[in-house]
């Protein structure tokens, strides 16, 4: 099963001597770039979509008219000469116009009807529409009709500032460029209509934007078809106005919603009006103005480009992001109730049939036992890996050798070229049961080696040396085992420096997480851990597949995936349980969790080819590898950027929705909290915590998958990430049993 080479990078060495090439950096940058290219994405797609940056359109309660020049004027305002002129259309002359284009939908729709009757219209778009869809920008020109501005964002350019306006309107000629390659030289306001419905603030920007060169067009028939009136009437409101045989400009929409009522409209206006003599063609032609379109400069056109781009690429990002928000929460939800699910068919198991482990009979004298196996007390060897460890490994020694379990028991504890007092403490302990093995420094899985070769026992317990067990912990590891198909069984392993907040986070993590994923894999029979600190093999199994490997920064993960790969059983025991000293510092959780993600990603890399084979192999890789990959790989990876869109739409956007999304995600996990730490015997108060949890906790997780994944990809060496103890047991604890 141990490949000849190493996995990724070089051998790993738990004393905290760093291997070359050093762990990445510069990805940290990059990953910063990332996020803010992410944030400013998400801050252009709103701003695109009018979700950030404006108000809403609200009509004044007492509007003051602009000028009885402009208002008793025609629709079409020049102000060439530095004076407002009204032009109207001439007779049997229709100008049909387009707001709020163009939509993939219904514009073609509309062109098509218009390329039918061999009529041409003008269409005012929005930009961020131009930057979404270049091509039918494009097409409108093509099939000779004009554009015109209606700003970037359909910006209520009465209520808005004056940098502002100018801001929507430049935005709009960039996108034009980027898209076509042509400025345009007519502008229509939003939310504008009649000259004579001009108000005193529309009037203020129409003026300003004449006077940057723009022709503002208003209408003579507002048609009001965005309210979806009815065919009839829409046509009704485009002829009824005025003397017959006069011309007008007509305002319609191809965008905003359905727009199957316009499309019908304009096929009966033109069909009605033609064969009265009315010709339907652009504003510019109409007047005998100079065309629209403008030729914009090389430099206008990339600039323009390079806004179209990053308009496209900020729409599919903001699709993108929905969906994988949502997937996120099925994915959550979906694991969730499976994770419960799982535990209350293991729950039912075990404890339906006291005394068994998922159906596996154990010891004589416990209810539900019925096959006596040749040796109900088999002797144990427990074998201790101890580098530095002279916090806590008297504690470790002592509940090794305080235990009830009536077979032989002798502890190895196998000092790795310690450099504190470690070995001393062991020999100041003279314990008869207990045997110190030195060594120079060569990691982990060597010392582990070393106590297997030593151990005379055939069940082997590994114990790490900051771990305290209690009294039973021994016999409900050895009940395990008494079942012949059982290779290794993972112990319960519990924090016990749980004190402070970060003690209470991971406190819950162990529990909600890590317990309840052993029970589901147990039931799967599909283990892929069993953690360092307590745990049972048989010493045929860690024969079977060449000891304990060393060639991954996890050596506990690798050594139960190539168990599971050979066929026999890797079981659960939540009796047994197991106290460990957790980090006690954001930079110690860090440090061991970046081992425990890179070392996983490396077992799971290394027996990859479990997911097609047969038999137990395959059975573990099919069921478990997709299992990480997805919830403890992708997941994390895209977690920053889910997380990063959630508050996006919390600060930005309506909270209403997040928050509630969020309230109910923390109601669901606490319940499941709840359950998950009633299984486990525990108080629920910590589940205090767990909102918290969500704020900090979780997002520094996120960036260990991200750092590791980072160092896979590199190639770069990772160092063992030892982490300080502080003696949480240096007196030992009465330890309640759990439930």
């Amino acid at each position: 099963m141990r490949p000849d080479k190493p996995v990724w990078s070089g051998e790993p060495v738990w004393s905290g001597e760093p291997v070359r090439p050093r762990e990445p950096r510069g990805h940290w940058v990059l990953l910063l770039l990332g996020a803010l290219a992410l944030a400013v994405l998400l801050v252009m797609d709103g701003f695109a979509r009018g979700a950030v940056g404006e108000a809403p359109h609200e009509e004044p309660a007492d509007p003051v008219p602009a000028p009885s020049a402009v208002t008793g004027g025609g629709p079409v305002i020049s102000m060439a000469d530095g004076t407002p002129h009204g032009l109207r259309m001439p007779a049997r002359t229709i100008a049909l116009t387009f707001d709020d284009g163009p939509d993939p939908e219904w514009t073609p729709r509309l062109l098509d009807a218009l390329r039918r009757r061999d009529a041409h219209a003008t269409f005012f778009t929005i930009g961020a529409h131009v930057a979404e869809h270049p091509a039918l920008a494009r097409r409108i020109l093509r099939e000779g009709h004009e554009i015109g501005s209606h700003t970037y964002t359909h910006a209520d350019m009465a209520a808005a500032p004056a940098w502002r306006n100018r801001l929507e309107l430049d935005l709009t000629q960039r996108a034009l460029a980027g898209a076509t390659g042509v400025h345009t030289r007519l502008m229509r306001m939003p939310y504008s209509s009649r000259p004579d419905g001009l108000t005193e603030a529309e009037w203020r920007a129409a003026r300003r934007a004449g006077e940057d060169g723009y022709v503002v067009v208003l209408t003579d028939r507002d048609t009001e078809d965005w309210a979806r009136p009815g065919t009839a009437k829409i046509v009704q409101s485009a002829l009824a106005a005025g003397r017959r045989g006069e011309g007008a400009v007509v305002m319609l929409h191809d965008s905003g919603g359905d727009r199957a009522q316009t499309v019908a409209a304009v096929a009966q206006i033109i069909d009605q009006l033609r064969p009265m003599g009315y010709r339907f063609t652009t504003l510019t032609r109409a007047l005998g103005m100079p065309s629209a379109q403008v030729t914009a400069p090389v430099r206008e056109r990339a600039v323009g480009w390079a806004l179209v781009t990053a308009q496209r690429a900020a729409a599919a990002l903001d699709g993108a992001l929905g969906v994988l928000f949502a997937l996120a929460g099925v994915l959550y939800a979906v694991r969730l109730a499976v994770l419960l699910i799982f535990a209350h068919v293991h729950v039912r198991r075990v404890r339906g049939h006291p005394g068994r482990v998922c159906g596996a009979p154990v010891l004589p004298g416990v209810p539900g036992y019925e096959e006596l196996p040749p040796d109900p007390f088999p002797p144990v060897s427990v074998v201790v890996p101890a580098y530095n460890e002279e916090a806590g490994i008297a504690a470790t020694i002592r509940s090794l050798v305080d235990t009830d379990y009536p077979g032989a028991v002798e502890v190895i504890v196998v000092d790795d070229g310690s450099t504190d007092r470690t070995a001393e403490i062991v020999e100041a302990l003279s314990l008869s049961r207990v045997r110190l093995l030195r060594k120079p420094n060569g990691g982990k899985p060597g010392a582990l080696n070393a106590g297997v070769a030593e151990a005379r026992a055939e069940i082997l317990v590994l114990v790490d040396g900051d771990t305290v067990f209690q009294r039973d912990t021994l016999g409900h590891l050895v009940a395990a085992m008494a079942d012949p198909r059982v290779g290794a069984v993972s112990g319960n392993t519990k924090v016990a420096n749980r004190g402070g907040l970060l003690g209470r986070w991971q406190h819950i993590e162990y529990v909600i997480g890590f317990n309840l994923d052993r029970r589901m894999f147990d039931v799967l029979r599909c283990m892929p851990t069993v953690p360092g600190a307590v745990g049972a093999f048989r010493r045929s199994a860690l024969a079977r597949v060449g000891g304990v490997p060393g060639d991954t920064l996890a050596e506990d993960t690798d050594l139960t995936m190539a168990i599971c790969r050979t066929g026999l059983r890797v079981v659960y025991e939540e009796k047994a349980l197991a106290w460990t000293e957790a980090p006690s510092s954001l930079r110690q959780l860090w440090r061991q969790r970046y081992r425990w993600c890179y070392g996983t990603m490396q077992a799971m890399w290394k027996h990859r080819r479990a997911v097609v084979e047969r038999g137990g192999s395959g059975r573990f890789g099919r069921r478990c590898l997709p299992y990480l990959l997805v919830f403890q790989v992708l997941t994390p990876l895209l977690a920053p950027a889910i997380d990063l869109f959630a508050l996006y739409g919390l600060a930005l956007l309506d909270p209403v929705g997040p928050l509630l999304m969020w309230s109910a995600f923390a109601a669901v996990q606490a319940t499941a909290g709840a359950y998950a730490l009633w299984l486990d015997g525990e108080r629920l108060r910590p589940l205090w915590a767990l909102p918290l949890q969500q704020i900090v906790y979780r997002q520094l997780l996120y960036l260990v998958v991200v750092q590791s994944v980072a160092t896979a990809v590199l190639g770069a060496g990772l160092r063992w990430h030892t982490i300080r103890r502080t003696g949480t047991f240096t007196d030992v604890p009465e330890i309640p049993a759990a439930r």
